[in-house]
């Protein structure tokens, strides 16, 4: 098949990229700059004119959506600077992307969305599980952005749409590796445990994410959840992953404390979060992600 990656240039991209070559795929980037490493079409995603032309003139059987704005490091404070273009990029790049592919022949469309947007509750969600529209101000801005994406995307009687809902990426070029944003941050003792540390969080390293995206080239349209089989409590992750940086075991602040220094979604992402399930995936795309590497090393 002819697959049209945009947004090839980011974590998920880049691990994407040799593995559609390897299944025999020919693969070709939208992209604002030249920066991609493969056959490339520059157009800017907000740009619905050429955003059109560059899909005409590749005709691709496939559309996978992988649009971004994050900031290269991470904090609380450049996440918070950086949603509204990320927002932006998102739904109006989605939009083009759609309506470039009325009429171009393109048959299914993967976009990328998220599992740690699903309500608080007991267990993991689902893929049928409502969506956090009354979490903290920042994460229900996310929620309703991806619910938007999916809903544009879903609504598209003429294609093929999967949503692949990642959970949080680790592994090469993220933010969660010895030497990545969050992995510094820790070191530092900068990431306390809030509160009781329940919010549970659900990981997927990039490659394993990347793999899954590549299966969806086949599946049933829909939504799955593309996460590991583990999920975890802040309280039990976060030291884990201390050990495992050789790092001093991180502080615990209480709630308020934690509203005081970081603000309420990062409170909600410590106390609230809730973890997604990956049966279906592991059902219907034979998914079976790798074990959090940071679980049961020896510190170092």
């Amino acid at each position: 098949m002819k697959i049209l990656i945009a947004g090839a240039t980011g974590a998920i991209g880049k691990a994407l990229l040799p593995l559609l070559k390897a299944d025999g795929q020919t693969v070709i980037a939208l992209t604002h700059s030249a920066e991609a490493e493969t056959e490339s079409i520059q157009a800017d995603a907000l740009d619905a004119e050429a955003v059109q032309d560059a899909i005409r003139r590749v005709r691709p059987d496939v559309i996978i959506n992988e649009l971004t704005v994050l900031p290269k490091h991470y904090t609380p404070e450049a996440m918070r600077a950086a949603a509204e273009l990320d927002r932006k990029v998102r739904v109006e790049g989605n939009a083009n992307l759609l309506a470039a592919a009325r009429g171009a022949g393109v048959r299914r469309y993967i976009l990328q969305s998220a599992a740690f947007c699903y309500s608080p509750g007991l267990g993991l969600a689902d893929e049928t599980t409502p969506f956090a529209f009354d979490a903290s101000p920042g994460v229900a801005a996310g929620t309703r952005t991806y619910a938007e994406l999916e809903a544009k995307a879903m609504g598209n009687p003429n294609l093929e749409s999967v949503a692949v809902r990642y959970g949080f990426f680790y592994g090469p070029g993220t933010w969660f590796t010895k030497e990545g944003d969050v992995g510094e941050q820790v070191r530092r003792g900068q990431v306390p445990v809030a509160g009781g540390g329940h919010g549970v969080w659900s990981f997927v390293h990039i490659e394993d994410a990347a793999a899954a995206t590549v299966v969806a080239l086949h599946c049933a349209p829909g939504a799955y959840n593309i996460v590991n089989d583990e999920p975890l409590e802040q309280g039990v992750w976060l030291p884990a992953f201390a050990r495992y940086l050789g790092a001093p075991r991180p502080p615990q602040v209480t709630e308020e404390q934690a509203l005081q220094a970081a603000g309420a979604d990062s409170v909600y992402y410590a106390m609230r979060l809730r973890g997604a399930s990956n049966q279906k995936a592991s059902r219907e795309l034979s998914f079976q992600p790798r074990k959090l590497e940071w679980l049961d090393k020896p510190s170092v």
